[in-house]
């Protein structure tokens, strides 16, 4: 082996073990997603320059699209966002709805979208969108195993997030976890939206999100709320469950007891 080769290949391993050993949460720069108790499980934030991933559970990829859509909003509320999608995506789950991302907050004229023909291609355009620093993020979405997006793969994305800073969302539909060098992976399902008035009768979109993987701290499940107007994420207010009202013409429980006491 030469000595050049030998430099590089100790210099991409120098690089990978940077990637892979825990270091400081606090030396990393972070955006907090305005839900408190999360904030606090990641030291603040979500880590910015890094990878992350969001799973949909089942076949909740709507719930996951929304939720990473609010991560991409909160990392990059007015830097252009690069979204990537194969075009099995869309026959399974349809085009993204402009109309729908401008309601969660998004500004559809910073979002440009590429529609990959496989998966080799989405990495291959996910990759080149990383290193353009101009960006704030690059949500890649892939659909099934994605044998091609393995740990090597995962490495590369993390170096380029690095070396740009532009962070790189990636939504995961109908695949497992695993092995790679995400900085957090995301597990989403859909929650109960409780009205919030008369006029708003769908109610904010409400998320149940579970922190599978923390390379700075530990997991943790919760009920998140989308604050489309504020582009960040809360937590919901308690609120009681509706109960059918006594009907008028029902005598009172208790003089019934007091009724099968006496007798």
């Amino acid at each position: 082996m030469s000595g050049e080769r030998r430099r590089t290949l100790a210099s991409l391993r120098g690089s990978i073990e940077r990637i892979e050993t825990s270091g400081d949460a606090h030396d990393l720069h972070k955006v907090a997603l305005g839900h408190a108790a999360a904030d606090a499980v990641l030291c603040g934030g979500l880590a910015v320059a890094a990878v992350h991933e969001v799973f949909a559970a089942g076949h909740q990829s709507a719930s996951a699209t929304g939720f990473i859509a609010g991560l991409a909003g909160r990392i990059s509320p007015r830097r252009p966002l690069v979204w990537v999608r194969q075009d099995f995506s869309e026959i399974e789950s349809g085009v993204l709805s402009m109309s729908g991302l401008a309601e969660l907050g998004l500004d559809p004229r910073l979002l440009v979208t590429v529609r990959a023909t496989d998966t080799d291609a989405a990495l291959r355009t996910a990759a080149d969108a990383l290193a353009c620093d101009a960006l704030g993020a690059v949500v890649l979405e892939v659909w099934g195993p994605a044998r091609q997006l393995d740990l090597v793969a995962s490495r590369k994305l993390t170096l380029a997030a690095q070396a740009s800073g532009v962070t790189a969302l990636l939504l995961r539909v109908a695949a497992e976890p695993r092995p790679s060098t995400a900085e957090t992976r995301w597990i989403v399902r859909a929650a109960h939206s409780p009205p919030a008035s008369h006029c708003d009768a769908w109610g904010a979109p409400v998320f149940d999100a579970e922190l599978v993987r923390n390379r700075h701290g530990p997991a943790g499940r919760w009920i998140m709320e989308w604050k489309c107007d504020e582009c960040r994420f809360v937590e919901p207010p308690a609120y009681p469950q509706p109960l059918a009202a006594t009907p008028a013409h029902r005598p009172h429980q208790a003089k019934i007891i007091g009724l099968q006491r006496a007798s």
